[in-house]
């Protein structure tokens, strides 16, 4: 049966760790798709622990910004994929000047395919906080809230992450 299970919550919520133990207890070939870049010392390490921290019959993946193609391309090869995180996608998007709706209308087309069975999407929830008082900080806000919305849409599974307790929220 196909799954899309989003989960969302806030920074250091426990996201990341509750998708990378469900996935890792479901069967098939795993592919972990890294949407971080290491652009200071801080995210190298937060990087390199990540990478510690999955066991070897994961096979990981980075890209920024063309997440959609690759879904597509490794989506065949594997029954398992992990995508941490939508919030740094977006981000990547953003500050390249490209279209976020049209690379969120083919994320959307790619986590609908039918290729992979099982697809685990993180994504912090930005909403639930103070108004950013830039304008760059709003649109960033609005941006993955919105994608949020239209992922959660998709997804068969939603949970949301507080102080390391997942909450079911959406289940069909």
């Amino acid at each position: 049966m196909r799954k899309r299970i989003l989960i969302l919550g806030g920074a250091r919520s426990g996201k990341s760790s509750f998708a990378l133990s469900a996935a890792s207890a479901a069967k098939g070939e795993k592919a972990f798709v890294a949407t971080a870049e290491a652009l200071d010392d801080e995210m190298m390490a937060r990087i390199a622990n990540h990478r510690n921290e999955r066991a070897a019959d994961w096979r990981t993946f980075e890209e920024p910004v063309e997440l959609p193609s690759l879904i597509k391309k490794i989506g065949p090869e594997h029954g398992v994929i992990l995508i941490d995180c939508l919030t740094l996608w977006v981000s990547n998007v953003m500050v390249r000047h490209l279209s976020i709706e049209g690379y969120a209308a083919r994320l959307i087309e790619a986590i609908s395919d039918d290729a992979v069975p099982l697809l685990y999407i993180v994504s912090n929830e930005v909403g639930l906080g103070l108004v950013p008082e830039t304008p760059l900080g709003r649109e960033y806000r609005d941006n993955i809230g919105r994608l949020n919305a239209r992922v959660a849409s998709a997804a068969t599974d939603v949970y949301f992450m507080a102080a390391g307790i997942p909450m079911k929220i959406k289940e069909t």
